[in-house]
């Protein structure tokens, strides 16, 4: 049963007797606490360091496994960097687009677009402008790379708070309205609660995402120039570059070691924290646990922290009065109007410069590229048909098993995290054993850093799936086909279609990597988009790359228009929870 339309602010926040008993080792864990700050605030000063520091003209990469430690941090650290600038983002245009109809028209299908433009179309750009307007020290180097990072994580997180936004059950928004809350109210205490299973699970999955590109972000070089970081990615790089097989295997063990620890110090905690945001309570389904959540609740300091927050808010002077609702309801859209002219003037101008670009590129040319996208957009949808295979069905199994998922997610976080591309050569070989040209082989390469955001998403569905909903499947005594035709798959499908969309954008932006692949000192390529990208940033071809990114934008808007947007006004319109 539903204890409440809507979650009272003591349920999502938590009551300070709530977070552990205090008492006998508190003081040891409030001292754990705080020798970890302290060690944070140590790695932050030498991250500050490697930032401000003088440029290089190279950066030589340590290959020692002694240096790991310190790479294996920096790597962390810009993409826990990359993740916050990523939740803001996912935030504010999810938001955005889910609030404000005709800002919605083109912000998700611009969002379509920048899932879809692989790293190579914009790095070379990107670099080169953040390293000139930071001459004098690393600044710029590390924000592009930061950057280059976000791109890999951001996409798959907005796609899912946006049709979170969507999804909120009608009865939930219409008590809110009753009680007249406020904007920021609704989303604080109805919007967020309802978005934050998706998110959580949505999020390990673009961290992961962010570790794909790692050795392409870590270690750039441009003709002559290196723009090389320290890091895993560089060390992988190195590594690769040189043949040291024992540095690659050391490199191999830090980035799994580091998922580990990632995923028991923050994924897990957040996931079991993730629980209090069901949408019922009721059913005698067991729990998640964490033990650093469990270590953490019994601090002492931290539910002091929470009761002078709440005691900071309840202070401070109360929102606007229902009658100025509409007043502010006018300049919330007169401030959307704004900035939704900013962005379409910024589009025109880089539509501006782009056809500038495509100028020199010939009419044959372009049925060319068309051509060769065609080729590609068959092999990420058969990567997506593949992955969904197997996702669909662990993913539910996983989702509906805290048991289960506590043995699965740190193993499936360590696949999905670590960098594919490393694995290739090893793909290559089997392939080649096989006589399997690559042509069919990037199928393969595609899947390895796709299936992951099928499987996260449906696993985020089936965890939402409400309690009394399964108790109902087993008291009428329904058997898997029919718990499956009745209850788990229209439970799971929105999170689904959010699993395709973001799995087919990733095969997208993974094809330069899968149709353009350097075995042995020898590139390998397959006729298609990627690798028609990737040979012509090999080339400095800036015109014809351009092009190559225009033409896989094009596709995958008009496939994202056409196909998955009417997979989701099904979702929106059958398979919602208040339908």
């Amino acid at each position: 049963m539903t204890k409440s339309l809507l979650p009272t602010p003591a349920h999502i926040w938590g009551r300070p007797h709530e977070e552990g008993p205090g008492g006998r080792g508190s003081s040891l864990v409030d001292l754990a606490i705080a020798v970890g700050l302290a060690g944070l605030l140590f790695g932050l000063s030498k991250v500050s360091g490697e930032w401000t520091g003088v440029p290089r003209p190279q950066v030589d990469i340590d290959l020692s496994p002694l240096a790991l430690p310190r790479y294996a941090f920096f790597s962390l650290s810009r993409g826990l960097m990359a993740y916050v600038l990523s939740l803001v983002f996912t935030l504010v245009y999810g938001y955005w687009a889910a609030k404000d109809r005709v800002a919605e028209r083109v912000l998700v299908p611009l969002l379509d677009v920048l899932q879809s433009i692989p790293v190579l179309g914009f790095m070379p750009g990107l670099v080169l402008a953040l390293v000139g307007a930071f001459p004098g020290s690393n600044v710029g180097l590390e924000l592009a790379a930061v950057l280059m990072i976000f791109t890999g994580q951001v996409w798959n997180m907005t796609f899912s708070f946006y049709h979170s936004l969507r999804a909120v059950p009608r009865e939930q928004i219409e008590v809110a309205t009753l009680y007249r809350f406020g904007w920021w109210r609704v989303l604080r205490e109805v919007e967020l609660p309802f978005a934050t299973t998706g998110l959580v699970w949505n999020s390990m999955m673009s961290m992961a995402g962010g570790w794909f590109f790692l050795m392409i972000s870590e270690a750039f070089v441009l003709g002559d120039k290196d723009y090389r970081l320290p890091g895993l990615g560089s060390y992988m790089s190195v590594a690769v570059a040189r043949g040291d097989v024992p540095a690659m295997l050391w490199a191999m063990a830090a980035m799994v070691l580091m998922i580990v620890v990632l995923d028991q110090l923050l994924w897990r905690p957040l996931v079991v924290w993730a629980q209090k945001f069901r949408i019922e309570e009721g059913g005698g389904q067991e729990a998640m646990s964490s033990w650093f959540y469990d270590f953490l609740r019994r601090s002492r300091v931290l539910p002091a922290l929470r009761v002078l927050a709440r005691r900071a808010r309840t202070a401070a002077p109360r929102a606007a009065r229902p009658a100025a609702a509409p007043r502010t309801k006018a300049a919330s859209a007169t401030a959307s109007r704004l900035l939704f002219a900013g962005l379409v003037l910024l589009l025109g101008f880089g539509g501006y410069k782009l056809v500038l670009l495509f100028r020199v590129v010939a009419p044959a040319m372009w049925l060319h590229l068309f051509g060769m996208g065609g080729l590609t957009l068959g092999r990420v949808a058969v990567s997506t048909v593949l992955g969904t295979i197997w996702a669909l069905p662990a993913g539910i199994a996983v989702g509906l098993s805290p048991r289960l998922s506590r043995i699965v997610q740190p193993v499936a976080q360590v696949a999905a995290s670590f960098p594919a591309p490393m694995l290739f050569p090893a793909v290559i070989v089997v392939l080649k054993a096989l006589h399997v040209e690559l042509a069919w082989g990037s199928i393969v390469l595609m899947l390895l850093g796709t299936q992951w955001y099928i499987f996260f998403n449906v696993i985020a569905g089936a965890v939402g799936i409400p309690a009394d909903l399964r108790e109902a499947a087993t008291s009428y005594h329904f058997n898997l086909r029919q718990r499956l035709q009745a209850v788990y798959l229209p439970s799971v499908f929105p999170y689904l279609v959010t699993g395709w969309v973001t799995a087919a954008g990733g095969a997208w932006n993974a094809s330069i990597v899968s149709e353009y692949v350097t075995f042995k000192g020898a590139p390998l390529s397959a006729p298609g988009l990627g690798s028609a990208i990737s040979e012509a940033a090999a080339g400095a071809q800036f015109s014809l790359l351009a092009a190559a990114v225009a033409v896989m934008s094009v596709i995958v808007v008009v496939f994202n228009r056409t196909v998955w947007h009417a997979c989701y006004r099904l979702a929106e319109r059958r398979y919602s929870l208040d339908k």
